[in-house]
């Protein structure tokens, strides 16, 4: 690529409403268009810096310490690569959309690479007051999925144990698609009975039953131009699946006592507790209507599944509680908590916290106003994540679950680490 024709490149990326920047081969960054200095800069130039130093604070290619690098990828495939990372910004830690695209020179050889990055508004990295809020690799790659089916009109299933946040996963998943100015309508099925569920959904017209005194939109026509919410449509009986199912396949409905087929315009996100795939075995939910439903599915995982989450969670927790008392957790009662296996998930953990901040009298809560059902001294490897992170993190895991299971009061514990107590109480408040 010639000098002009680099300089047409980063004109016309200057001009992008979107923040992007242009490297080389080497990670390094040639430049940077206004947007990205905006939204990502600090206060050193852009230019002749790695991408992985201003991203993520590296010292080395993410690829090199456990994260998926685009450029990496790109290299290898010569193909535009899409990530989900968490990069460092102005604002602090937050989740960014990574979209790289190769630049190929006259020979057909990559010379350079675009990457856009977008900020995920509806997730953090730190404690919130709204939205989803995590930072461990299975909440990323949950993330990642939010963000690819979002734009598109394909039908998504939320899938997993109750507690888990399927209802602001569906609410995330409204606000990034083209439908985020429309309404956003949930449908709890499980409270639908037989008599309510095509009045509820379709509305009826006046006159239509003893009480209809006057004409009633139905969940379906509130939602039109937005998104329908379908929570736990696992529950809905098996003879109104059917409805549902034409609904779905007709784009039409009619409200009870009416004759006039009305279009249905909404993207349905669907989500259930459930084993659907089990049930559809068990014929006791339609085969076609899973289908129908399931064009996306996407698993939350457990809060056994992501205990690295947990301190975030529970502080994120806390102030939503009570922003006004600033709770914090003592180290002990954090690793207790770590520990245990919340079969209820995230809704467990804040039904915990909201308990134990009525019990404390100070604003730390310790591990006697915890009510967990029973928390089991968990070995090592359990307690450590199985994916490669940072040492410090590492650390503080080991730290956490060593004053858990040692026998002896702080002092002993710090001499049996080979540090002095004012070290490990340091490291255990970090």
């Amino acid at each position: 690529m010639s000098d002009s024709q680099i300089v047409e490149l980063l004109s016309y990326l200057d001009s992008q409403p979107q923040p992007r920047i242009v490297m080389d081969k080497n990670y390094t960054i040639i430049a940077a268009n206004s947007a990205y200095r905006a939204e990502y800069g600090d206060s050193l130039p852009l230019a002749g810096r790695h991408c992985y130093e201003v991203s993520h604070h590296f010292s080395r290619p993410c690829d090199e310490v456990g994260e998926s690098c685009p450029l990496k990828l790109s290299a290898v495939t010569g193909r535009s690569q899409r990530v989900l990372h968490l990069h460092q910004t102005p604002r602090g830690e937050e989740h960014v959309d990574v979209e790289l695209t190769p630049i190929l020179n006259s020979s057909g050889e990559i010379a350079y690479y675009v990457e856009m990055i977008q900020t995920i508004r509806d997730a953090s990295a730190q404690p919130s007051a709204r939205g989803l809020v995590g930072r461990s690799t299975v909440f990323n790659n949950m993330l990642g999925l939010v963000e690819r089916v979002a734009p598109s009109e394909a039908s998504v299933l939320l899938l997993g144990e109750s507690g888990t946040g399927k209802e602001l996963l569906a609410q995330a998943l409204h606000n990034a698609s083209r439908r985020a100015n429309k309404p956003y309508v949930v449908v709890d099925c499980s409270g639908l009975t037989e008599s309510l569920f095509e009045s509820e959904l379709f509305g009826y017209e006046k006159g239509a039953f003893t009480g209809a005194t006057q004409r009633k939109h139905g969940l379906v026509e509130s939602a039109s131009g937005g998104t329908l919410f379908l929570d736990e449509v696992g529950d809905i009986p098996l003879n109104l699946q059917v409805k549902l199912l034409r609904l779905l396949e007709t784009g039409t409905y009619r409200r009870v006592g009416g004759v006039e087929p009305l279009r249905a315009d909404f993207r349905l996100v669907s989500a259930t507790h459930r084993d659907l795939k089990k049930m559809v075995e068990q014929e006791s939910f339609r085969k076609d209507l899973y289908y129908r439903i399931s064009t996306f599915p996407i698993h939350l995982p457990s809060l056994s599944d992501r205990r690295e989450d947990v301190p975030l969670l529970a502080a994120t927790l806390l102030a939503r509680i009570n922003p006004e008392r600033k709770l914090n957790l003592h180290p002990n009662a954090l690793a207790q908590l770590k520990l245990y296996d919340f079969p209820g998930n995230i809704r467990e953990l804040r039904n915990i916290l909201e308990r134990a901040s009525l019990m404390t009298d100070s604003e730390t809560i310790l591990p006697e106003h915890l009510c967990l059902e029973s928390v089991e001294s968990k070995p090592l490897e359990q307690v450590i994540s199985p994916t490669i992170v940072p040492l410090e993190e590492a650390e503080q895991h080991y730290l956490q679950w060593a004053a858990t299971n040692h026998q002896g009061d702080r002092k002993a514990l710090a001499k049996t680490l080979g540090i002095s107590e004012r070290t490990l109480y340091r490291k255990l408040h970090t």
